[in-house]
Formats: structure tokens, C-alpha cells, sequence
């Protein structure tokens, strides 16, 4: 269960420099998932975009937030907030900040990106140390990083088999690789009726937060909004599913395939 809202969100991370006017989300947007470990509802999670500025550059802010509810809560707490503040006209990463309480096991985090001296600087608030680190191309954070590739990934390159690249920065482990393998398109059943999506396996390198190949995949709607509608983990024992549950805000329509 711990690990529950942390692979929600790195299951979000899915060239081109990113313009607001042709952004396919706006702020106001919000989008709310429900996780669930069988039958049991373990977890809810949000994220809202709003608007910023960080030494006078207009930036994108937006909160993720992650919550045990209910009968899960009374095994193990969950209580996360994520923040990502980046770029409106280049989508670049110019703050992160992570603050967790996972049955206990806490983090608090900020990372604060200077692309003009291509460095970052990791505030570890809990175990007071700073780390430092170089900046490599196309860098991102984990919550950016989905942002980015809604704007930048077009459909109509996408090929069977290949996979979507990018580095992130998230955490005191380091630069490390993500890749999103394209497996091509799916209709699938939700509360809002039938989604056609673009269907993803996230693959990460060994020794970080996955394992080398995960049983984890991941389902984009095919529409112009690009959100997540499902996220399935196949575990040992049962699978962690999430599934989209609220949205406001859309810049685009979502759309449902008629039967």
C-alpha cells in the first residue's frame, strides 16, 4: 500500500517546444482517480492545474494530492501532496515539491531548477542536506513531465512497439530514464461510458522506483485532452487498478464512443 499514490503519479509521466496558445490543457483543469486494490477502495487522488510566476516567468502551478479514504485509512494512512510549477511557453520545470506521510514514512522535498547554469538544487527539509545536480536535456520532474508530453507526443507518430523517452528528476536518487512503450489503441468501459485510449508500458531502468520491465500499463484517451482513464499494476497477489472518476475544466470535449 505504500507505494499506491507514488505509482499514480509516475504512471502519469508519458523535440517540440510547447506554446500555451496550442496547450491542450488550460488552467481550471482538474482531474480526480480513484485507486483500487480489488475490492477494496484504497485511495483517491487530484490534480488541479493553476497558474503561477517564479522570478517573473509565467508558469503553469499544479497540486496533486493523495489520500487514503475510508477502510483502507485504518490500516494505512495515506497523505501525499505533489507540486510542479513549469514553463507556460517551454513547459521546463522550474520547482518541484514533494511532501509524504506513508504509514508514517515522511519525505519532504523541493527541487529547484536553474536552466540557466543547467543545474538543480534538491532541498531534503526532513534530513537537512542539499543535494546537487547537472541538468541533462529535456529534463523533468515527475509531475511536469505528463504535462509536457500531452503537449509534445502527436498521435500520428506514435508506432507500435516503440517507446516515448524522457529523463526525470524526482527525488535524491538521481537523473534516471523513462520510457513509455506504445502498444497501440483500446476501447475500454468506464462511468462515463466507453473511451477509445492509447495504450502504454511504462519502462523504467532496474534499481529505481520500478523494476526493469513492470507489469504496468496505462491508458490515454485518444481525444485532444490526452488524460489518463485507467492505470492497472498486476501484482504478486491481485492488482492496484485506477480509474478516472472526476474531471472540470477540460480545454477539449471528452469523448465517449457511441455504441
Amino acid at each position: 500500500m505504500r507505494a499506491l499514490i507514488t505509482i499514480l503519479f509516475l504512471s502519469f509521466t508519458i523535440g517540440i517546444t510547447a506554446q500555451e496558445s496550442t496547450s491542450v490543457f488550460q488552467p481550471g483543469e482538474w482531474l480526480k482517480f480513484r485507486m483500487h486494490y480489488g475490492w477494496l477502495n484504497a485511495s483517491y487522488a487530484t490534480l488541479q492545474v493553476k497558474t503561477a510566476s517564479i522570478d517573473g516567468v509565467p508558469v503553469y502551478h499544479v497540486v496533486g494530492k493523495g489520500k487514503t479514504t475510508g477502510f483502507a485509512s485504518i490500516f494505512f494512512k495515506v497523505d501525499d501532496t505533489y507540486e510542479s510549477y513549469f514553463g507556460k511557453e517551454d513547459g521546463k520545470p522550474y520547482r518541484f515539491v514533494r511532501k509524504i506521510n506513508e504509514g508514517g514514512y515522511k519525505k519532504d522535498v523541493e527541487i529547484n531548477f536553474d536552466h540557466e547554469k543547467d543545474k538543480a538544487v534538491l532541498n531534503d527539509k526532513k534530513n537537512k542536506k542539499k543535494i546537487n545536480f547537472t541538468l541533462q536535456d529535456s529534463i523533468q520532474d515527475l509531475i511536469s513531465a505528463f504535462y509536457y508530453l500531452r503537449n509534445n507526443y502527436e498521435p500520428k507518430d506514435l508506432v507500435i512497439g516503440e517507446a516515448i523517452k524522457l529523463k526525470l528528476l524526482y527525488d535524491d536518487d538521481g537523473i534516471f530514464n523513462f520510457k513509455l512503450k506504445y502498444l497501440g489503441t483500446e476501447i475500454i468501459k468506464t462511468k462515463y461510458g466507453k473511451v477509445e485510449c492509447h495504450k502504454f508500458r511504462p519502462l523504467v531502468q532496474s534499481g529505481r522506483v520500478f523494476k526493469e520491465q513492470e507489469s504496468l500499463t496505462l491508458w490515454v484517451s485518444k481525444d485532444k485532452n490526452k488524460i489518463p482513464i485507467r492505470i492497472k499494476a498486476d501484482l504478486a497477489v491481485g492488482s492496484i487498478k485506477a480509474d478516472l472518476d472526476g474531471y472540470n475544466g477540460l480545454k477539449h470535449q471528452f469523448k465517449i464512443v457511441m455504441d
